[in-house]
């Protein structure tokens, strides 16, 4: 053979030509089909043993969802629904709550992470091709639905009606804006609005029933009393929006029978001062049961505590009542200290 002949053979491109280089491919084909890879066998393929231990590690797993659903059920059932626990970074919480959250997703994080375990190191991973049929239409079909669709075109006068054209792109642009208006409060307009009442320092409690203000020795021992800020009227365009958070019912209880510190502490000589609303789903509280000093829901019977700062101690409601902090000005009247330390009614997203 010629040193001409040996040049050109040096100068084939890769995979154009002789026996190492594999099938031959039409010069002029630049997207050809190579294929798919050889299978490199794993090492749980060749080695038994570390087969055995990634089927040890599977089942640890799968051992560990079964220690964790035992642990949800014990949790469900050993710890009382009313225990409050800190957790950083999370705060204060709920004990079983947290409970049941953490024994539940680590049973269901285990049973996914050794599925996914068992596939990627024990099962099969030959990959298999199959042929794909052809999806397009035929082109006699082609043809037919183009046509329809010029002559729908031409009998729309799409082309022609420039005004109803231009109008229809406007609003098919401007109707999507109309999604954008609903995610607003979600933004920063509702601002902390939730977390403010009309409550503030110095306001005279106001008898919602009588609009007089109140006295301690109007509130007697056994009796439930509603009460407003002063300075809020019915005849407000807001008093309904207002009244929803700032709400407030008074009891007097003896200062010995108050268990919680604070409470006693907020309360002056024995009346205390909880928001009406309830933490569930903001149903007004008028239920009072004098010897438990318990006040009820109506609408889901969450029940209360107004002698140990006002927890839940029954019932779908997340937290306690926010006490309001109160005393006496120089004119003998009850008075609030300040507004609520904590947003009232339900429990929202933005609660920190």
């Amino acid at each position: 053979m010629s040193s001409h002949d040996n040049s050109h053979e040096d100068h084939l491109p890769e995979g154009r030509g002789g026996e190492e280089g594999g099938a031959v491919e039409p010069a002029g084909n630049p997207f050809a089909d190579p294929g798919l890879p050889p299978h490199e066998p794993r090492q749980q393929d060749i080695d038994e043993r570390a087969a055995k231990r990634s089927e040890r590690t599977v089942a640890l797993f799968f051992t560990t969802s079964m220690v964790a659903t035992i642990a949800f059920i014990a949790s469900f059932v050993a710890l009382p629904v009313d225990k409050i626990i800190y957790v950083f970074p999370l705060g204060h919480i709920s004990a079983l709550n947290f409970a049941l959250g953490l024994t539940l997703g680590i049973a269901l994080f285990t049973i996914g992470a050794g599925a996914v375990h068992w596939a990627r190191t024990l099962m099969s991973d030959v990959e298999i091709a199959d042929e794909r049929h052809p999806i397009e239409a035929s082109p006699e079909v082609k043809a037919k639905v183009l046509d329809d669709f010029r002559q729908g075109a031409a009998e729309s006068g799409f082309g022609r009606r420039k005004l109803a054209r231009n109008t229809l792109f406007g609003a098919l642009a401007l109707v999507p804006l109309s999604g954008l208006v609903l995610l607003r409060d979600l933004g920063p307009l509702p601002q902390d609005k939730l977390r403010h009442t009309k409550w503030g320092k110095g306001k005279r409690l106001i008898n919602q029933n009588t609009n007089e203000a109140l006295r301690p020795e109007d509130i007697v021992v056994g009796s439930l009393t509603f009460a407003m800020p002063e300075g809020m009227s019915e005849e407000d365009h807001d008093f309904q929006t207002q009244i929803a958070k700032a709400a407030l019912m008074l009891v007097r209880l003896q200062p010995e029978n108050i268990k919680d510190k604070r409470e006693l502490d907020w309360s002056h000589d024995g009346i205390v001062a909880f928001s009406k609303i309830c933490t569930h789903v903001g149903c007004p509280i008028n239920l009072y049961e004098q010897q438990t000093h318990h006040v009820l829901c109506p609408c889901h019977q969450s029940t209360f505590d107004l002698s140990d700062g006002g927890r839940v101690i029954f019932g779908p409601a997340g937290h306690a009542l926010p006490q309001l902090r109160i005393g006496v000005n120089k004119d003998g009247y009850l008075e609030a200290k300040g507004d609520f330390a904590e947003p009232v009614g339900p429990a929202f997203w933005e609660r920190g």
